[in-house]
C-alpha cells in the first residue's frame, strides 16, 4: 500500500514530504495490524438503525452515566435498534462535548472504556472523530501556549492581514482568536468558537497523530467513525476553506488505512452543507465515506408537512442516488444539533425557507445564523425539537393528532433507502426544553434535555403518556421495517407520483424479489390513492406500508 499512500500524500503535502510521511503512515498501519478485532457482523441490512444519544442522556443517582445508558438500552432496545452513536464521550470544555480536551480518554464524569466496551457487546457502536479542532483548555493547546514541541506546530495561526473574506463560516463568530504565547501574541484559527482551536493539517505530524487516535477508536470497538465538521479540515488562504481537494484526499487516505487494518469500520461524513456538496463525500463510491448524512431530509420533510404538499420532497427523493453498493445515506430527521437550512439551497425557494424560519419562531424555537463569504449572514439552523417543529406546542390541537403528524414524518424517513439515524428525543417523544436555553444561554440546548431514568421509565409504562405512545409506534415501524429485505440500505427505490397530498415510495430488495409500497398521507385531510391494482383511502397522516411480492416497479 506504500505507493498508494505516497500518491495520496503527494496530493496533500507535495513530492518532497510524501515519501517520508508515507513511511510514518506505514509504521502506524503495522502498529495496529492484527490488533483490531473484526466483529461477527460486518455488513449492513434492513435490520440496522442507529440511536443517536449523549453518554449522559439517561441519568441515575450514584451510577456512572454510561452504565445507566447501557442498562436502559439493554432493557428497551434489543430487536429494535442495532447500533448506538454515542456523541462525544471524551473530556471536554464546551459545546456539549465537541470541544475535546483529550481525544484518547473517556470523560470520568460519564464512566470509562469498560462502559463503552459493555455497550459494544450488545450494539454496533459509532464514535465521533472530532478532528477539525480541539479544546483551547486541553493539554495540546496549553502546550502550544507554552511553546512546547511538538504542539507548538499543531495549530493553525495567521500572520499579517490576509484577505479572509471568502472563508465560509458555519457560525457568525470571529474566525481568529488572539492568544498570548512565549513568542508574543498569536492569532489562531477558530472556525467554531474561541474554545475550539483548529488543528493544522499542513503539519504531517498532526495527520499521523489523528490517524493514530482514529485507529485506537477502532481497536476500542468503533464500527463506525463519524467525521465531525470534516468539510472545514484543510485551510488555504485565498479560498473558501471548505471542501478543498486536500480534505477529500485525507478522507481517501483514512479509508485506505482502515481497509488495511480494520476493513469493517465505516466512515460517516458530517457536512451540513448543500446536498450536492454533501454527497461529494461519497467520492467515487469506493474511496471516501461509506455513509453520508442525508442532511436535506429534515428541512424538506418539515416543509412538506408545513405546506401539505409532497411535490418538492418527491422530486428531490427521485434524484437520490448512491454511487455504489458500498455507500448509502444515514437518514435523519433530528439530531443533537438543529435542523440545518444549508442543504435546502437549490431545492427550496427563499420564500419557503423564510416560511420555515417563521414557523420555527411561532413554535417556540430560535434561529442560528452563519457567516457567508463577503461578510453577509443568513439563517443556518432551526433550533427546535422536531416534534414541536411540526406542531405548535401552544395550540390546542389534540395530542393524538400531533403524534400522528410526528410519526408520519418518521415513517417517511424510515421508508427511504439508507440506514435510519434516530435521535434519542425523537424515539422517546420529547418536546422543547426551554429551561436549558434560559440557563445555558445557547439555543441548541432546546433539543438536548437530559432525563432521569426512573421518570422516563415511569412514563414509558403509562400507555397514555406522550413518550409511551411515540416509543410504541416507533418500535412498531422499526419492527416492520426489519421484516423485509425490500428495506435493505442498498435495495432499490422508486418515488411514485400519486398526488401532492401523499408521499409514495416503492422499495424493492436487491434481487427485486420483495417489494414494499409505502404510502404516507402528509396532510390533515383524507387522501385517495388510485393505483392500477387497487384504490387506497388514507386518513389524515396515516402511514400505509403494503408488503406484497406482487408489487413491482413495472406495475406502478
Amino acid at each position: 500500500m506504500l505507493p498508494f499512500y505516497t500518491t495520496q500524500l503527494t496530493r496533500i503535502y507535495g513530492v518532497d514530504l510524501s515519501v517520508q510521511v508515507a513511511h510514518h503512515l506505514q509504521d502506524l498501519v503495522e502498529k495496529y495490524r492484527g490488533r483490531i478485532p473484526i466483529p461477527a457482523k460486518t455488513s449492513l441490512s434492513e435490520r440496522d438503525s442507529f440511536l443517536i444519544t449523549y453518554g449522559d442522556q439517561v441519568r441515575e443517582t450514584g451510577k456512572p452515566h454510561l452504565q445507566t445508558l447501557a442498562e436502559f438500552c439493554e432493557a428497551h432496545l434489543p430487536g429494535v435498534i442495532s447500533g448506538i452513536h454515542i456523541l462525544p464521550f471524551y473530556p471536554y470544555s464546551s459545546d456539549d462535548g465537541f470541544s475535546v480536551k483529550d481525544c484518547r480518554a473517556v470523560d470520568p464524569a460519564l464512566g470509562d472504556w469498560h462502559d463503552i466496551e459493555r455497550m459494544g457487546n450488545s450494539f454496533r457502536l459509532m464514535f465521533d472523530g472530532v478532528i477539525n479542532h480541539v479544546s483551547a483548555q486541553g493539554e495540546w493547546f496549553q502546550a502550544f501556549l507554552r511553546g512546547e514541541a511538538p504542539y507548538c506546530d499543531y495549530f493553525l495561526t495567521v500572520e499579517g492581514n490576509p484577505n479572509l473574506s471568502q472563508v465560509v463560516r458555519p457560525r457568525a463568530l470571529p474566525l481568529l482568536t488572539e492568544f498570548q504565547t512565549p513568542s508574543g501574541k498569536r492569532r489562531v484559527w477558530t472556525t467554531f468558537s474561541s474554545d475550539q482551536v483548529d488543528l493544522d493539517f499542513h503539519n504531517p505530524a498532526v495527520l499521523i497523530e489523528i490517524f493514530d487516535i482514529l485507529l485506537m477508536y477502532a481497536k476500542r470497538g468503533a464500527q463506525f467513525i463519524r467525521l465531525d465538521a470534516i468539510a472545514y479540515l484543510w485551510k488555504e488562504l485565498g479560498t473558501t476553506c471548505i471542501h478543498l481537494p486536500q480534505t477529500h484526499a485525507i478522507i481517501q487516505l483514512l479509508h485506505a488505512v482502515l481497509t488495511e487494518v480494520a476493513p469493517h469500520v465505516r466512515l460517516i461524513t458530517e457536512t451540513n452543507v448543500s446536498h450536492v456538496e454533501n454527497i461529494s463525500y461519497f467520492g467515487d463510491g469506493w474511496n471516501e465515506a461509506q455513509l453520508v448524512y442525508n442532511f436535506a431530509l429534515p428541512p424538506l420533510v418539515l416543509d412538506t408537512f408545513r405546506a401539505g404538499d409532497a411535490t418538492i420532497l418527491s422530486a428531490w427523493a427521485s434524484g437520490l442516488d448512491q454511487p455504489s453498493d458500498q455507500t448509502t445515506f444515514l437518514n435523519i430527521l433530528a439530531s443533537h444539533d438543529g435542523i440545518g437550512l444549508n442543504p435546502t439551497r437549490g431545492i427550496l425557494s427563499l420564500a419557503q425557507v423564510d416560511a420555515l424560519v417563521d414557523q420555527t419562531l411561532v413554535h417556540g424555537g430560535s434561529i442560528s445564523y452563519k457567516q457567508n463569504a463577503g461578510a453577509t449572514q443568513s439563517p443556518y439552523e432551526l433550533n427546535i425539537n422536531y416534534f414541536d417543529a411540526l406542531s405548535d406546542p401552544s395550540s390546542d390541537e389534540p395530542l393524538e393528532r400531533q403524534i400522528a403528524r410526528f410519526m408520519a414524518a418518521q415513517a417517511i424517513m424510515l421508508s427511504l433507502r439508507g440506514v435510519p439515524g434516530i435521535y434519542f428525543h425523537s424515539l422517546f417523544g420529547s418536546r422543547n426544553w426551554y429551561r436549558a436555553v434560559q440557563n445555558e444561554k445557547h439555543s441548541r440546548a432546546i433539543n438536548r434535555q437530559k432525563l432521569a431514568r426512573a421518570e422516563l421509565e415511569r412514563q414509558l409504562v403509562d400507555p397514555i403518556s406522550l413518550r409511551s405512545q411515540v416509543f410504541k409506534q416507533y418500535c412498531h415501524l422499526l419492527t416492520q421495517r426489519m421484516s423485509s429485505p425490500a428495506f435493505h440500505p442498498h435495495g432499490h427505490q422508486k418515488i411514485l407520483d400519486v398526488g401532492r397530498g401523499v408521499f409514495a415510495v416503492l422499495r424493492s430488495s436487491r434481487n427485486d424479489s420483495k417489494h414494499v409500497l409505502c404510502l404516507q398521507n402528509i396532510t390533515i385531510q383524507t387522501q385517495t390513492v388510485s393505483l392500477p391494482n387497487a384504490v387506497y383511502i388514507l386518513e389524515p397522516y396515516q402511514t400505509l406500508w403494503l408488503f406484497n411480492s406482487r408489487f413491482s416497479s413495472d406495475r406502478l
